[in-house]
This record gives C-alpha cells, sequence and structure tokens, in this order.
C-alpha cells in the first residue's frame, strides 16, 4: 500500500467516483441482513453503501478513511451503515488495529478522560482523536473547510461497539492514523479477529445519523434499549435537592430536615429528595477513628450490612431525641411534613466504595473476594483518578457473579419497606476493573446491569435509578431500562476552573447518552458565583433538575425561574445538545466559540447561549493560553434549533417570534434570520422561540410562555382559536404563575385568565402582548379576544 501517496489526499473532500453504491467494490464487504431505515423529513435519506477499494473507506464517493490496511474487513449494515473490523495473525485479549488515515476534516471525539467520565475534543486530522474515544463524528463537505454550517455537509459516525467478549474504543496516533482498540478485560478470554468492533454510518444531519445509528445498533445487538422506549422516572418532572454538596459524608436527618424547610419556606419545595453518600453502615481499617484524614482512605471504607448506619437508626445506646427509630421512620416523616413524593438513597454498585467487607455477618452471605482493579492502558493514558488509585491499593470486596442479583434484591427489598422509592447507584464502570476470571468485562458487566434493572423493577415502582460514573460503552450499551446517567464529572462548587467545563460537557456528551438515557446533569449550588450558568443550562436541558445547597444558603431569585410553587419543573422534551454551528468548534478554550444548546418544549423551541470561554480548559489541555474574562459576539438564529417542523403548526407563517430572557426583548426572525448577541466570560441567556400562527385569516399570534421563568415556553400546553363570530379570541392553556407573554400583531379588546378578567399590557412597536397570572394560579386558561 502506497502510504505516501495515501497521506497527501484530502480524507474528507467529495470525490464522485462510477462505483456503483450498491456493488462490493473489492470482494471485502460481506452482506448481512440489510436493516432497511428512512431518515425523517427533517433529512434527505442518503443511500450511500460504504466500501473499501483501493484502500479508501467510502461513501458514494464520499471518503472517510484512506491507507485501509488489507487485514480491515467491512460487514454491510444497512443502506448507508456498515461495521468495521480486523484480523491478526495471532490470539490475545487486546488489539490495536490500524483502520486508516484521517486528514483535514473537522471532527468531534467524545473520550472518557478518565475512568469515570467522558469530556468532548475537536481537531482536524487523526492525531487529534484521544485514546479512549466512544464516538467520533467527521464532517465531510464540498470545497474548503470552514467553520460556519453548510447546508452541503455530509457527515460519517464512527461507534465503537461491544463486538462479542470485545469491547472497542477509538484512537488516533502521530502518523494520523485512526486506530480501534479491542479488548476483554481477562487474559484468558482471547480471540484473534474482531470483525464488527465498528460502526459506522454516513448523513446529511448529525442529529439524524446518530438517532438512525443508534436504533439500527439497537436492534443488531438486542442489549440495550432506546430512551423513547424507556419508563421516566416521575422525580424528572419535579424539583429535586441532593444531600451531598450540603453535608458530604456527614449527612444527618437534622440537616436534612433543615435543607428541605428552608426550600419550602423560600417558595422552591423540593418533592425529590437524594440522600447522597453517608448513610449506610460502613467501616474503613484505613481510617482511624480520631486521626486526620488520609486522603484517599475514604474509598477503603466497606459495607457491613445493607441496613442503614446509627444516624438513621436509634440503637440502644442512643438516647437522642433527633434519631430516628429507623430509616422508615425517618422517611415517612420527611415525607409528610414537607410533601416530598420521591425519596432515593445513594449507594455503589459494590455496595460501597470498597465493596462489601468479606467477614461481616451482614455480607458474608454474598460471598464477596477482596480484589485489586487492574485498568487498562486506555485509562492509564489519561488522568489519574483518586478513587480508583484507592482501589487499587485498598482493593474491593467483590460481590460473587453469583449472588449479585440476590445482594441487589435483598437491599433494594430493605430499601423499599423503608419507604425509599429509588437508588442513585455509583461507581458503575468498576467491573471493567476486575473481570479477569468472571468472564471479561463486557459479560461481567452486563450481568451487573440485568441483576440491578432486574432488582430495581421488582423493588421500585417508578424505575427509580439514576446511573452514576457509568460512562463506559460496556455498561452504555447494556442499558435496558435504566433511564437516567449522569453525563458529566461532579459538580465541584469549590473550584470555579470547572464550572464552563461542565455545562460543555453535559451538552457535548448527550449527543451520544441522549438516545439511550436522559443525561443527567448533576446537582448544583442556587447560591453561587455560577449558578445562573448551572440554571439556564438545567433549564434547557430537559433534565432533572435539583440542587444541593447547604441548609438556608439559596438564591431564591434563581430557583423561582426553574420550579413553579408546586414543586414542579417545566422539562424540555429532549436531552439538551449543542447547536449545529457549535459541534466542532471549542466552546471553552478556542478564545471565539459561544456555547449554544437547543430543545423543544411541546409548543416553542429554546435555545441557551454561554460563554464558556477564559474560565477554565479541558483536562490534558491544561497548557492552552486563554486570556481571562473574554467577551465575545455572536448571533443566534431560530435554524439553531433543530426539528422546527414538530412545532410548526400548519398555519404557520415561516416566521418566528424570539424572546429573550436576560433582556426582556421580543424580535421576529424568518428561520434564518439572525439576532446579534454578545456576553463576558460565565455570561448566558436564554431565547424562546415561537413560530407565528395566524388565526382568523389575520391575526398573527406565537405564545412565549412565562416569561419569569428561565424556559418560559415549557409553560404552554394548547393555543387553539376561539370561533366567535363578535369577538374572535385566541385560548392558550398552560400551568404555573407569572407573566404570560406572546406575539399578538395586533392588541386584545380584553383578556381573562380562567375566565376571570386580567389585567393585560400589549407593546404596539413589539406587538408584545404581556398578561399577568394570578399568585396561587396553578394550570390556567387564558383568553385574548380581538
Amino acid at each position: 500500500m502506497a502510504m505516501a501517496a495515501c497521506t497527501s489526499m484530502r480524507a474528507l473532500q467529495l470525490k464522485l467516483n462510477n462505483l456503483s453504491p450498491f456493488l462490493p467494490a473489492n470482494g471485502k464487504i460481506f452482506p448481512n441482513g440489510l436493516v432497511r431505515t428512512g431518515w425523517r423529513s427533517h433529512s434527505m435519506f442518503l443511500k450511500a453503501v460504504p466500501v473499501i477499494q483501493n484502500g479508501v473507506l467510502s461513501f458514494n464517493g464520499t471518503e472517510a478513511l484512506l491507507g485501509v490496511p488489507d487485514n480491515v474487513v467491512i460487514t454491510a449494515g444497512s443502506d448507508s451503515s456498515a461495521f468495521l473490523g480486523a484480523i491478526s495473525t495471532q490470539s490475545s485479549s487486546r488489539h490495536v488495529f490500524k483502520l486508516g488515515v484521517i486528514e483535514d476534516a473537522r471532527l468531534l471525539s467524545l473520550f472518557r478522560f478518565k475512568i469515570w467520565w467522558m469530556i468532548p475534543r475537536v481537531g482536524n486530522s487523526g492525531r487529534d482523536i484521544p485514546v479512549e474515544t466512544q464516538m467520533l463524528l467527521l464532517e465531510a463537505r464540498e470545497g474548503p473547510t470552514s467553520e460556519e454550517p453548510n447546508q452541503d455537509a455530509k457527515y460519517v459516525l464512527f461507534l465503537p461497539i461491544l463486538d462479542g467478549e470485545f469491547r472497542s474504543s477509538l484512537q488516533g496516533n502521530s502518523a494520523d492514523e485512526l486506530e480501534v482498540c479491542v479488548e476483554t478485560g481477562d487474559s484468558t478470554i482471547i480471540a484473534s479477529a474482531s470483525p464488527k468492533a465498528v460502526f459506522v454510518n454516513f448523513g446529511d444531519n448529525p442529529f439524524e445519523l446518530i438517532k438512525e445509528s443508534m436504533k439500527i445498533l439497537q436492534k443488531y445487538s438486542g442489549t440495550f434499549a432506546l430512551r423513547e422506549t424507556k419508563q421516566m422516572p416521575g422525580m424528572l418532572d419535579w424539583f429535586g435537592w441532593c444531600t451531598w454538596d450540603a453535608f458530604y459524608q456527614d449527612v444527618n436527618p437534622q440537616g436534612i430536615r433543615d435543607g428541605l424547610k428552608s426550600l419550602s419556606e423560600g417558595g422552591t419545595p423540593a418533592r425529590f429528595l437524594i440522600i447522597d453518600d453517608g448513610w449506610q453502615d460502613t467501616t474503613n481499617e484505613f481510617q482511624k477513628e480520631g486521626e486526620p484524614l488520609i486522603e484517599g482512605t475514604q474509598f477503603g471504607a466497606r459495607l457491613m450490612s445493607i441496613k442503614e448506619n446509627s444516624k438513621f437508626r436509634k440503637t440502644a445506646a442512643d438516647d437522642s431525641s433527633n434519631t430516628p427509630h429507623s430509616l422508615k421512620d425517618f422517611v415517612s416523616d420527611i415525607k409528610s411534613t414537607f410533601g416530598l413524593k420521591y425519596v432515593y438513597v445513594w449507594h455503589a454498585l459494590m455496595g460501597y466504595w470498597g465493596g462489601l467487607h468479606p467477614d461481616a455477618p451482614g455480607t458474608k452471605k454474598y460471598n464477596p473476594k477482596l480484589k485489586f482493579p487492574l485498568q487498562s492502558p486506555g485509562n492509564l493514558a489519561h488522568q489519574r483518578d483518586i478513587a480508583m488509585d484507592s482501589m487499587e491499593e485498598y482493593g474491593v470486596g467483590t460481590i460473587d457473579p453469583d449472588r449479585i442479583f440476590e445482594f441487589y434484591d435483598d437491599l433494594h427489598r430493605y430499601l423499599a419497606s423503608q419507604e425509599v422509592d429509588g437508588v442513585k447507584v455509583d461507581v458503575q464502570n468498576l467491573p471493567e476493573t476486575v473481570a479477569t476470571g468472571s468472564g471479561g468485562r463486557v459479560s461481567l458487566t452486563r450481568h451487573f446491569q440485568q441483576s440491578l434493572e432486574k432488582s430495581i423493577s421488582n423493588n421500585f415502582q417508578d424505575n427509580g435509578i439514576i446511573c452514576c460514573m457509568a460512562q463506559n460503552t460496556d455498561s452504555v450499551y447494556n442499558s435496558k431500562a435504566s433511564a437516567i446517567t449522569r453525563a458529566s464529572d461532579d459538580y465541584y462548587p469549590k473550584n470555579p476552573t470547572t464550572q464552563t467545563l461542565h455545562i460543555a460537557a453535559v451538552a457535548y456528551n448527550s449527543l451520544f447518552f441522549g438516545e439511550i438515557v436522559v443525561p443527567d446533569w448533576d446537582m448544583f449550588y442556587s447560591l453561587h458565583d455560577a449558578a445562573e450558568f448551572h440554571a439556564v443550562a438545567r433549564a434547557v436541558g430537559g433534565c432533572g433538575i435539583y440542587v444541593s445547597d447547604k441548609p438556608g444558603n439559596h438564591d431564591f431569585d434563581i430557583l423561582k425561574r426553574l420550579v413553579l410553587p408546586d414543586g414542579s419543573v417545566m422539562r424540555a422534551r429532549y436531552p439538551g445538545r449543542p447547536s449545529r454551528d457549535c459541534l466542532f468548534n471549542d466552546p471553552v478554550t478556542d478564545g471565539k466559540s459561544l456555547m449554544k444548546i437547543w430543545n423543544l418544549n411541546k409548543l416553542t423551541g429554546v435555545l441557551a447561549v454561554f460563554n464558556c470561554q477564559g474560565a477554565g480548559t479541558w483536562p490534558g489541555l491544561e497548557n492552552t493560553v486563554q486570556k481571562n474574562d473574554l467577551e465575545l459576539a455572536g448571533k443566534i438564529s431560530p435554524a439553531d434549533i433543530e426539528y422546527l417542523s414538530e412545532i410548526s403548526p400548519e398555519s404557520w407563517d415561516g416566521e418566528f417570534a424570539v424572546f429573550s430572557f436576560k433582556s426582556g426583548s421580543l424580535s421576529r426572525l424568518s428561520t434564518h434570520g439572525k439576532l446579534n448577541i454578545g456576553f463576558k466570560t460565565l455570561q448566558c441567556d436564554v431565547f424562546t422561540v415561537s413560530p407565528i400562527k395566524v388565526y382568523h385569516q389575520e391575526i398573527q399570534f406565537a405564545p412565549i410562555g412565562l416569561i419569569n421563568m428561565y424556559n418560559s415556553g415549557g409553560a404552554v400546553h394548547a393555543v387553539e382559536a376561539i370561533d366567535d363570530s363578535l369577538f374572535p379570541g385566541i385560548r392558550i392553556q398552560g400551568r404555573g404563575e407569572g407573566v404570560f407573554g406572546a406575539y399578538s400583531s395586533s392588541e386584545p379588546k380584553r383578556c381573562s385568565v380562567n375566565t376571570t378578567e386580567a389585567q393585560f399590557h400589549f407593546n404596539s412597536e413589539h406587538h408584545f402582548l404581556t398578561v399577568n397570572v394570578p399568585t396561587g394560579t396553578n394550570s390556567w386558561e387564558i383568553a385574548a379576544h380581538y
């Protein structure tokens, strides 16, 4: 193969050739039950069967990889997709195969920068692809590479998957070659080939491309389910409070009561509670009582029983009136006192950080064995993690694989008997490091996941689980029922350099996770320098919304823009993701790009814009030179929001009303019209985008929603014409109190809320109608008569 000649070519320049898209180019493609899928109306369906010919992987003339080695094989998937793999001359538990060269192409990698978590990385060639990449998106276009989105752009998606007992990940090398690493995690499980290590697909809409690819993979593997088919836990639609950053492991019943009370008295009652780490019965032989804490020893603690510790259960020696008789006594009390609907508690996948105590009477029945985790070379190539370092030093009391379900079922049945409604399960990537002798990382992870989900189904009525530290594909591609997964590293309130990274990481990671689960954005402080930054992100994230405020430390102005007085939240429909023009930019360190995140409500779109520059750098890019407090200018457009046709009615006039939360201004824009914006570091805004519809042949109207809420349009459920020959009008149904806003081409003669005459104001210059919704109103019907 002439590598020198190949590397001089533009890897993703569109070049038409005379190959039939339906014929194998050189006999290296093997038809394997083609799955025909069609694009939605949002995207042209591209029939571009991938082939390898003369060392080039292409899609109907669009080149994706150059210099493809002879040992690479391709197996047909659908009309535009295939599986890539490779063959070795030797059997091993770990192979690194070269797949071909990527040059001069805008790309986005989502990779694990440490064992638990993923972050994005953008680049232009193979060498920019980090080790442990779990999703790779390339942009192909005619003509020179540009940073502006282009309707002619095409996209190539690479998804390393699970191939038998092999788990795959992607990486680049200094020769701009894309490589796939396949590994079993068990030196006794070996093979010489992994023919379906990477799924590759091609299309003209990156969001549809990822969505359709996940559908194909789900049908192919049968090991996971799509988000849209899963039962959604009810807590997603209610405001929550997590105890972690309020108390850390010092959580206690009185502190929880104090926190719930202060939130309720402030007008934003929590209806969902996570009792995080600190409630369990554990012991730590590595930390002596009374001695200063040695950093890392906390991860050596082990679980002694499935029951609560003495802080939550009165013992014979405890005569304190503040200690509840049992966890059930406490949970029942706070539910009735504070109107809680859901109480979750935290536990690790192995019970606790250090697993189960091998000799404790309460855990001995699960036959735990002390194992010392062994990380893969890919994980070791990135950032070390203190939790994993400690586990490697102190060992983990690993549950007998034959007793895994029994442990979960006992634990969750007990918790359910204590009126607990669900669990947050942490440290879920651990099985990949203790898989030797247990069937390998893929099989062991699947066994844990299936046992966990079966127990959740048996014991909790609401699919009550939040998965955490579960960002390896071993876990993701075995998620059949779990509907929520944390999509970022922890929220670190004391670290000012991580606030912007957190927002960007979740948004980009949601491209991948969002097709399988609802990405969880983690907790945040409402009283913090970056509080509004985080609050706006949650408002457009389509996620659960919960804080970790210390009791009495709240910013209720911010909370009341997220939470209605009844404790409910106005959750958007989809996982919040970056706008198309952000996909290949670095909104954290390139010094010029704003971060835009889009979503849809029932009748409106929502677009949040953040300046994430100048406050921190990505792990691995710490040497990036940055200016502090950068002020950036940019533009927003209704076209930044995908799937606008889902909210555009038949009588839509082709234009949108666009409302800025920060300025309170209302603009009228065409689909591709633009609005100038500008922000300093850690500043943001959220825009409600509503299609203007014509009523009664002359009234142009677009609901904005409650303009006192970040996600204003989330308040609106329905809009319809009032057919009255004398006083024609428009009826809007929704919920929440405050000020309702709308675009109206003319001033109404009168307005009412729930049939009661209501005050309204009309700005004739901007056609901005506002109606006061009285305090104490939960659901409403606003009528505007013209």
